[in-house]
């Protein structure tokens, strides 16, 4: 068996000293790859941005609130509507917001019968009011 002379030390005992050679390499590695990737990761690109004076908008929707008693009435902002009525409220809210058409929200009795809320729900969308939301009372159980 041959053993080499760097493995040992003159006396013939080992050597217990750790070789910082590749570890030092290793390092040097990783310094030149996060020197490289830093510009990159914040943004290199340095743009100086035009200043401009303007108001916030308000994007406050309009909102329409219809609700289905248990009995099958139907209410249009807490007053009774007959369904004559409903439909012609529905095209005058569609008209009046050409821009932006109001959200109708639906607050529908848990014992209405579900064809009286379709019927709400076809009124709104033949009219023209397309986003309408279901509000309900808490989370399910």
């Amino acid at each position: 068996m041959s053993m080499s002379s760097s493995e040992f030390d003159s006396d013939g005992g080992a050597i217990n000293e750790i070789n910082m050679t590749p570890l030092i390499d290793v390092m040097l590695v990783l310094l030149i790859i996060f020197i490289v990737t830093l510009p990159v990761i914040h943004g290199a690109v340095n743009v100086e941005l035009p200043q401009a004076s303007n108001q916030p908008v308000d994007q406050q929707e309009r909102t329409v609130d219809i609700s289905v008693a248990a009995d099958g009435t139907i209410y249009w902002d807490k007053e009774a509507v007959s369904d004559g009525e409903l439909q012609g409220r529905v095209a005058a809210a569609a008209a009046n917001g050409a821009q932006q058409a109001p959200v109708v929200r639906i607050y529908a009795d848990k014992a209405v019968r579900y064809e009286r809320v379709a019927y709400v729900l076809s009124s709104a969308q033949g009219g023209g009011l397309s986003k309408i939301d279901f509000v309900t009372d808490g989370p399910l159980q």
